[in-house]
């Protein structure tokens, strides 16, 4: 009995570093905008839109139900790494030549062979896998082919913020924005390449016009949660994050953003909260747990550690049937 209490003992003690090791060190050994990073870890969805990730490797799931909220982690893939794009490069691309051949002796410009959509097909498969200048290359050409494709515009502006280039990225949205103002996907776009910017009020804008034609996009509530946390309006931050996945999911995705800006004070009220709603969240337990300890209040972390020694313990004795 007492080998099994240590056991259990240790067993919680290694998930609660484990946790808290991923979920502090993912958000650095990856690359992407670490608040997004950090709600892809819990779960939650933010970032672009029009743009499907393909997930790398999924963490790998020790003890199974503590480990669930971690959601998958992905990598960043990109083909082109050793010609990495410049402003100038970008410039050229914007600049593709389009003028058709009115006549086949006297051609203006080398005509380009597709149609628009062909090249926005073409640069939407090469977006979704990571060749990044041919992608920009061909969704330039099918933007300057025919300037109301939306799609083009707004993918377009995708491969530019994967590439870093944030001025060229936001005239891009803007483009598409343009052509069709009512477009939630691509209002949340570029609301979230202001955000990445630092322009923090513009992107609220943008993001609020995208949840009124989208009230219930995952993805659009959660960055107008990330934007709303940076001008430090937390509580209206929660009620979208809960919006968008339940207030439990709502509690942890606030609690970890103030951990992020060093408040662990306020970040235990929302990890409490979250507790509160599911008794159960090994996630909460062992963030509180964590924070607890870092902020010298070690007697009000024990009953998190015994709530994890417990989940350790039926853990292992199903493990021993």
């Amino acid at each position: 009995m007492r080998r099994r209490r240590l056991l259990a003992i240790v067993i919680a003690f290694v998930i609660t570093m484990v946790a808290t090791a991923m979920w502090s060190a993912s958000t650095i050994e990856r690359e992407g905008d670490p608040d997004v990073i950090a709600m892809e870890d819990a779960g939650s969805q933010a970032g672009n839109a029009g743009e499907k990730k393909k997930s790398g490797n999924k963490v790998v799931k020790i003890f199974t139900a503590p480990f669930k909220a971690f959601g998958r982690l992905f990598t960043h893939n990109d083909d082109n790494k050793p010609r990495r794009m410049t402003e100038k490069d970008a410039e050229k691309f914007e600049n593709v030549g389009v003028t058709r051949v009115q006549d086949s002796r006297t051609p203006e410009k080398l005509a380009v062979a597709g149609s628009a959509r062909e090249h926005l097909a073409n640069g939407r498969e090469y977006l979704l896998t990571g060749r990044l200048n041919e992608a920009i290359s061909e969704l330039s050409t099918a933007a300057s082919l025919d300037p109301k494709l939306t799609e083009a515009h707004n993918l377009l502006g995708v491969a530019y913020d994967k590439k870093g280039l944030a001025d060229h990225a936001k005239d891009s949205y803007e483009r598409a924005v343009k052509v069709e103002p009512e477009d939630a996907q691509t209002l949340n776009n570029l609301g979230f390449s202001l955000y990445q910017s630092g322009n923090y009020r513009a992107a609220v804008d943008r993001l609020k016009r995208a949840v009124k034609l989208a009230p219930t996009d995952e993805r659009i509530l959660n960055n107008l949660g990330l934007a709303l946390c940076r001008l430090g309006k937390f509580n209206d931050a929660y009620k979208n994050f809960a919006r968008a996945a339940g207030p439990l999911t709502g509690n942890l995705n606030t609690g970890r953003m103030l951990e992020r800006f060093g408040r662990d004070e306020d970040a235990i009220k929302y990890y409490e909260e979250a507790r509160r709603i599911d008794p159960n969240s090994t996630l909460a337990m062992g963030r509180l747990a964590e924070l607890y300890r870092r902020t010298g209040k070690g007697k009000q972390s024990q009953p998190d550690n015994n709530a994890l020694a417990g989940v350790s313990a039926s853990i292992s004795a199903g493990s021993g049937r």
